[in-house]
């Protein structure tokens, strides 16, 4: 069956329902959009090797991020979401690249390195997982695996030898016409390891490898996909749900919604923190908070936007709660929410602010003036006279304000709740040096001021001779 569709299946002269023809991504598509006797016909006319053979056509079957890109490449990138069929992918990638059309036949490639981080990822996932080479392998076609040689060796003599990121090493001297590479981002030898393949992908006229991994912000993965020779494709764990356990996508979900670590292992994004950064993913992740105590004081940063429109800086807005008893030692934080605006009014902003302290019983908002003056109260005022706001006016740059609140987070002072997404990646591009991301940092912002306000400033307070407990 090619691609095209077996057109047998089809009236005679009808095109309608080619897979191609459909703008569809896979057989399988076109098969489940057909109409019912489209269906029946196209099956009760397959012969029974055809059937037999169906199970194992791939490309029939495959999500669009599970097939390869066309063009010329060196390097095929499948990142996604835990459950989102990388596996799958990889090992049925290396059957198309040695499988010939019939069993004996030889195919495009003869040696095969498959590498992961151990030997047994290596044989428990790539190659006798659910999802590996052997159960993915007819029956005529499955390779023999000879487990002292760590190698699988196929009917028509193609080879794939095990290799780790363990040992580097142990890549110089074979040579490959393709290669499978799982996990590459959680490597703790993965430059070493990646180089040492590189060197040994030097046989045939087109060496290949694909690599299966969840991103991290790691420099092997980050310089692989900046490279002009990579090609990628992307998919979230959701992608591949009929073939999850529903039970599992709703408890992840429940868990890590809203959250840099669902969106890197659910989401299967590359979360890039910038060089140096005050804050870091590991960080705010470590500090998350499921269940917010009793707290003690609440304040919403502000962040006035100087311009309204599409295309203006966002207007920061941030809630933020404390715990301030005892000793500032002990005083303990929790970013609750983030309700950030963009292309507001000053009133539309001002309203926004005044919700947000509403919905969360701030006992305060703190305002950044720089731009705005006494403007900015009085916009304020004009929506609730009676709002108690506290301007504030910055004589230091924003990476000088942001660094003594990092060090908050570094101590673990302050947690955040699950949905901060923006404001996070936003902190996660803030250096001493300043915002390495477009734009304004203006979550950062209203971040900072608040954090100020409940911690930094009664903190100084509360050192100074006779003074406790502000």
């Amino acid at each position: 069956m090619s691609a095209e569709t077996d057109k047998r299946a089809l009236p005679e002269g009808d095109t309608r329902w080619t897979w191609k023809g459909r703008g569809l991504t896979s057989g399988a598509s076109w098969i489940g959009s057909a109409d019912v006797a489209v269906q029946d016909r196209f099956l009760n006319d397959l012969e029974e090797g055809e059937l037999l053979a169906l199970p194992f056509l791939f490309e029939f079957w495959a999500m669009p991020h599970q097939l390869p890109p066309d063009g010329d490449w060196r390097s095929w990138v499948i990142m996604g979401g835990r459950g989102a069929g990388k596996t799958r992918a990889g090992a049925e990638w290396v059957r198309a690249q040695v499988e010939g059309s019939r069993p004996l036949d030889a195919g495009r490639c003869r040696r095969v390195a498959l590498v992961g981080e151990t030997i047994e990822q290596v044989r428990e996932v790539m190659i006798f997982g659910d999802s590996g080479i052997l159960a993915c392998s007819a029956a005529d076609r499955r390779p023999d695996w000879e487990a002292t040689r760590k190698r699988l060796v196929w009917p028509n003599g193609a080879v794939a030898t095990v290799h780790t990121a363990h040992d580097p090493e142990g890549l110089r001297g074979p040579q490959f016409d393709a290669a499978w590479v799982d996990e590459l981002a959680k490597w703790k030898k993965a430059e070493e390891t990646w180089d040492q393949l590189q060197f040994a992908l030097r046989l045939g006229e087109d060496p290949r490898v694909c690599v299966t991994t969840t991103p991290r912000n790691v420099g092997v993965l980050k310089n692989l996909l900046a490279s002009p020779s990579t090609v990628t494709t992307h998919a979230p764990t959701e992608a591949n749900a009929a073939n999850l356990a529903g039970s599992f996508l709703e408890e992840v979900r429940a868990r890590y919604r809203g959250t840099r670590l669902g969106r890197q292992e659910l989401d299967g994004v590359l979360l890039a923190d910038a060089e140096g950064a005050l804050w870091t993913s590991e960080r705010i992740e470590a500090g998350r908070v499921r269940d917010v105590p009793l707290l003690d004081r609440i304040v919403v940063g502000l962040d006035p936007a100087t311009t309204a429109g599409a295309g203006s800086d966002e207007c920061g807005i941030v809630v933020v709660g404390a715990q301030t008893q005892g000793p500032p030692q002990d005083w303990r934080a929790v970013v609750l929410a983030d309700c950030t605006v963009q292309g507001a009014t000053p009133s539309g902003w001002a309203r926004a602010a005044i919700s947000a302290m509403a919905q969360y019983g701030a006992d305060r908002l703190v305002a950044e003036v720089n731009q705005g003056g006494q403007m900015v109260a009085e916009v304020l005022r004009q929506v609730d006279p009676l709002v108690p706001v506290k301007s504030v006016h910055a004589s230091r740059g924003k990476a000088a304000r942001a660094e003594p609140v990092a060090a908050l987070y570094e101590q673990g002072r302050v947690g955040h709740v699950a949905g901060l997404d923006a404001l996070e990646d936003q902190m996660c591009r803030m250096t001493a040096r300043g915002y390495e991301g477009g734009g304004s940092p203006d979550r950062v912002d209203a971040l900072v001021w608040a954090l100020h306000e409940l911690m930094i400033e009664p903190a100084a307070q509360w050192r100074m001779p006779g003074v406790r407990g502000l």
